[in-house]
């Protein structure tokens, strides 16, 4: 045997051993090793992984990367702590040809109310929720045309100091308000939404228009499709008049034009990922927006902004044409001012469309058909009893913490005052939900593969530890075994939050609290965010959310509104647009 033929032996041999073992075996003794509380990984030992995994990074990266290393190492193994019977399988499910796509019906129509006259001033008009714009457009008290002018001017004029828009779709959406008009005129009546502006978060493919997906890789990408969400709301006649920024590849509300900003305190923020459709909709730029959430990001800028989102149960809307982050957890719903509002549009672009094979038909009823007294819903004590200040990462004191528990209680009073069923629960708590964020580290990672491994992860604006490049480099290291494991511990906590919920109808959280968005999730269940106060200091909104079971829309919606009509939280305006 020659030298060459050895080595070659010699590294195969090699490279079946770590096989076995997937691609974390070079770290596989540092679980055991150092237990002095030095790091257990090293830079070196991400240099011989890189080799691999087929990746290579340079010292600054692999610095960068060292913390988040170490603590996949104790999260992989908290989770190898757990024993797990054979017979427990990922969540995943794999289907070798699609469901046949059921004729799908639209039952939901705005609780009536007369049309009214327009509004005094054009802020007024902008302002409306969807629900009242239906029924000016319908009754002819305003036209689309105008509407839509209206809602341009205002995106062109409020978008320096918000930095929510990245294109215009100007001429498209005068081609469609005028159709609007034309059809209205001739007595055809789409629904609700006919007439309506909206804006679509840069994710969603619009053919002809740039979907940039909010970071400098992707500033001049054209997709030749359309996403099945912005078709259906073609179909539903509504307007589109925006394509909204994002955090870059969905994280947090950095993208490569700036940062958008909060239309409350434009100092701050929009927070992320659903950045310009809270923003805008919230200062009375659109009708309502499109966003989408995989762990937080219509949850966060809504609080944020003050703005009302639903984020559906998984599998309830297609996201087809959309980016992928997280095929196992992304999710697409609608923000707006109302809950009601987001009733309408979620009955338009919910169900079937044969291109994402997660989706599956489920009866939907708006108006609501059960009375909220007859509701049981749950709550979770001591997420309104403990000091939340630590929750809050831009105002850490006391005094704002016991602000927030004072909101959060007092949404409970009005649940109450409402006829409300109250029951306490407990949800899950007998696996470590926060080692499970794994799943979407793997994914996204797996998902923008190749824009690591062509070093162009480099072009993105944020180059922090806590953010998307580094979190990249990090999950090309977690052997695929772990990943499974995550998702068979995944199906336990599935389990385990359907009997949790077995004997309510719905249940509210603080928005923030415990691991409720992350389980929430990872789970599926469909969450409604609304406004529930101000803070004293600096007027900027606070949030409360509203849980349902899987596909439990309904319920949910009938819930949120409720509350809502008992408050006017959502009602006020923000300085920037009002």
């Amino acid at each position: 045997m020659n030298d060459a033929t050895a080595v070659g032996e010699k590294r195969r041999a090699v490279l079946k051993y770590l096989a076995t073992l997937g691609a974390g075996a070079v770290f596989s003794r540092a679980l055991l090793a150092r237990a002095d509380g030095a790091p257990r990984i090293t830079q070196s030992m991400i240099r011989q992984a890189e080799w691999i995994a087929g990746v290579e990074f340079d010292d600054d990266e692999r610095k960068l990367m060292l913390d988040g290393v170490n603590d996949l190492m104790e999260e992989m193994q908290s989770l190898r702590a757990l024993d797990l019977d054979n017979g427990v399988s990922p969540a995943l499910v794999f289907r070798p040809a699609p469901d046949v796509v059921a004729a799908r019906g639209r039952s939901a129509r705005a609780i009536e109310q007369a049309a009214g006259q327009r509004p005094s001033s054009d802020t007024d008009l902008a302002f409306a929720p969807v629900t009242e714009l239906s029924a000016l457009i319908r009754g002819r008290q305003v036209s689309s045309v105008e509407v839509t002018r209206l809602y341009l001017e205002r995106l062109a004029s409020l978008d320096e100091q918000l930095e929510c828009v990245i294109s215009l779709t100007e001429e498209r959406a005068m081609r469609q308000a005028e159709r609007a008009d034309r059809e209205l005129a001739a007595g055809r009546y789409r629904g609700p939404l006919h007439g309506i502006p909206w804006g679509a978060k840069d994710l969603l493919a619009v053919a002809g228009y740039r979907t940039t997906w909010g970071a400098r890789p992707f500033e001049r990408q054209v997709l030749d499709q359309t996403a099945t969400a912005v078709a259906r709301l073609d179909e539903a006649g509504a307007v589109l008049v925006a394509k909204l920024t994002l955090g870059a590849l969905a994280w947090g509300d950095v993208w490569y034009g700036g940062k958008t900003r909060n239309p409350w305190n434009v100092e701050q923020g929009s927070s992320g990922s659903s950045a310009g459709s809270a923003s805008a909709a919230a200062a009375g730029l659109v009708g309502f927006a499109i966003g989408s959430e995989t762990w937080g990001s219509i949850v966060s800028p809504c609080t944020r902004c003050g703005a009302t989102g639903l984020r559906p149960t998984f599998g309830a809307v297609s996201r087809h044409g959309a980016m992928a982050l997280s095929w196992s957890m992304d999710k697409l719903g609608p923000i707006a001012r109302s809950v009601e509002d987001c009733a309408l549009v979620f009955d338009a672009i919910r169900g079937p469309d044969g291109f994402d094979d997660t989706v599956v038909e489920r009866p939907f009823a708006w108006p609501p058909v059960r009375d909220v007294r007859k509701l049981r819903v749950g709550y979770v004590a001591e997420m309104f009893d403990r000091d939340r200040g630590a929750e809050i990462e831009d105002e850490p004191g006391k005094r704002q913490a016991v602000e927030w528990q004072r909101f959060d209680r007092r949404t409970l009073d009005t649940l109450r005052e409402l006829g409300v069923q109250l029951v306490p629960i407990e949800l899950p708590k007998s696996y470590p939900l926060g080692a499970l964020s794994l799943i979407l580290t793997v994914e996204a990672s797996t998902a923008f593969d190749r824009l690591t491994r062509d070093g162009r992860d480099a072009e993105l604006v944020r180059q922090v530890e806590q953010a998307w490049p580094n979190v990249f480099r990090q999950g090309q290291l977690v052997p695929a075994v772990e990943y499974l494991r995550a998702n068979r511990v995944r199906t336990l906590v599935m389990r385990e939050m359907e009997q949790a919920l077995f004997e309510v109808d719905a249940y509210v959280t603080p928005s923030y609290g415990g691991d409720n968005l992350l389980l929430t999730n990872l789970t599926g269940h469909p969450c409604v965010v609304l406004p529930n106060g101000f803070r004293s200091g600096d007027g900027t909104p606070t949030s409360i959310t509203f849980n349902g079971k899987l596909h439990g829309e309904s319920d949910l919606l009938a819930l949120a509104h409720a509350y809502q009509q008992a408050t006017d939280y959502h009602l006020r305006r923000p300085p920037v647009g009002s």
